[in-house]
């Protein structure tokens, strides 16, 4: 999780996770008892807001039942019959790489604030959105020197002059 967090956030920053984990048995009237993992964590990670790009910590949290089963092909067989999770048991089994593991598939797609501390700059027309831009001239063209031509203004230009195609004929 700590490759995720931005590069600007020290680590010992960060409130620990915190997370509980409780097997259980249940019985069946018919074998052994099935094995159950209940595993729960919260935590508050910092992120970059996909909006904005400023820090954002946002919570993240989850809540499974795993179920525990002897092999492959049994866990592969329940696990699409149904909507439970299915592990393998292992000699070798790693709760805290379980908890990391479930806390980043509980993560955000694309986190951002609630409500932005700043706006966020939504075009070129902005005050200071591209500064080292040229400055546009009359009808989108851009000023003499200019390094390159915002394509938006050429698309808007192209639209003022009726749509018409490479031969001059309107479409």
């Amino acid at each position: 999780m700590a490759e995720g967090v931005p590069p600007e956030v020290a680590l010992d920053t960060i409130e620990p996770v915190s997370w509980q984990a409780q097997g259980r048995l249940v019985p069946q009237r018919v074998g052994e008892p099935q094995r159950w993992l209940d595993l729960s964590a919260h935590a508050m990670l910092p992120w970059v807001c996909q909006r904005c790009l400023q820090p954002v910590v946002l919570p993240v949290e989850f809540e499974r039942s795993i179920r525990f089963v002897a092999d492959e092909s049994l866990a592969a067989e329940l696990d699409a019959d149904m909507d439970d999770d299915v592990l393998v048991t292992s000699r070798s089994f790693d709760l805290l790489d379980l908890v990391e593991d479930e806390l980043i598939m509980a993560s955000p797609l694309v986190p951002r604030h609630e409500e932005c501390p700043q706006p966020p700059k939504m075009s070129v027309s902005d005050p200071g959105a591209d500064d080292d831009e040229a400055e546009e001239g009359p009808e989108g063209s851009l000023s003499e020197g200019s390094p390159r031509k915002n394509p938006f203004a050429v698309l808007a230009q192209l639209k003022k002059s009726g749509n018409s195609g490479p031969s001059g004929d309107k479409s």
